[in-house]
């Protein structure tokens, strides 16, 4: 029985005339995209266009929120209160599912953007916050999150399906990923990088059940065609957890 993993892509985060992410080169080798919902990137036309898109290569569609911080692509750390967060989630879950209620597609899955996502995994009152929002909204959203954070722990406490996150294109030190403030050189090239994630899924000792490469990485549709390939070639299924239609 093959091994099954889940990849992931964050995309919509153009708006306007503005182009970002290299969203339908990645479509082919992805099996989660996970869309920005209007707060740190993204606009109503780019949301739909990207449902449009992800929808035609059968790729489950999340939500991808963050602090409304469009200056700072929600980067920035925002000293929010838990409520605030909530209403951010909610605000943003909204925009998303109106657009995929009239295409007659389902969400599956939430996951968080830059600093709001690092909160969530470090301060129990953000991660907690986050937590509410999903299961006042819909519980049976999965949450992606990094292993043994905050969020993954809470998330996992409260009966909420936790997608582990691994980051391909991102370099790991000992204190764990390295989000903000990395180069090239640290990541390694393509093949490196592909070569890693097989060995960190082999050795896996932190339940991993998805990978992430960003749309807006140098050369990212080659580094996740070679990571698809690479776990593909090994004996990994690369494919969704669920339906994408409702």
């Amino acid at each position: 029985m093959k091994k099954k993993m889940d990849l992931n892509c964050d995309v919509g985060e153009s708006f306007g005339i503005y182009r970002y992410g290299a969203d339908e080169a990645m479509m082919p080798f992805i099996s989660s995209a996970n869309i920005a919902c209007g707060f740190h990137a993204g606009d109503p036309h780019v949301i739909k266009k990207t449902i449009d898109l992800a929808a035609s290569y059968g790729v489950r569609i999340g939500a991808h929120v963050g602090f409304p911080d469009r200056a700072g692509f929600g980067t920035r750390e925002i000293k929010a209160k838990a409520q605030e967060v909530y209403d951010y989630i909610i605000y943003q879950l909204g925009a998303l599912d109106g657009f995929l209620t009239i295409a007659g597609l389902s969400m599956s899955h939430i996951k968080l953007h830059g600093s709001l996502y690092m909160m969530a995994s470090e301060q129990e009152d953000i991660s907690c916050a986050t937590i509410e929002a999903i299961q006042a909204y819909n519980p049976e959203l999965d949450i992606y999150a990094l292993p043994r954070s905050e969020l993954s722990i809470r998330a996992d406490q409260a009966g909420l399906r936790v997608m582990n996150e691994y980051y391909a294109d991102r370099p790991y030190g000992k204190n764990g990923e390295k989000r903000f403030g990395w180069c090239e050189e640290e990541i390694g090239s393509p093949f490196e990088i592909a070569e890693t994630v097989l060995k960190v899924l082999d050795q896996d000792s932190y339940d991993l059940q998805t990978v992430c490469v960003h749309s807006d990485t140098p050369d990212a549709p080659h580094i996740m065609k070679l990571v698809h390939n690479t776990l593909f070639h090994a004996g990994w299924s690369i494919r969704s957890c669920k339906k994408l239609l409702v």
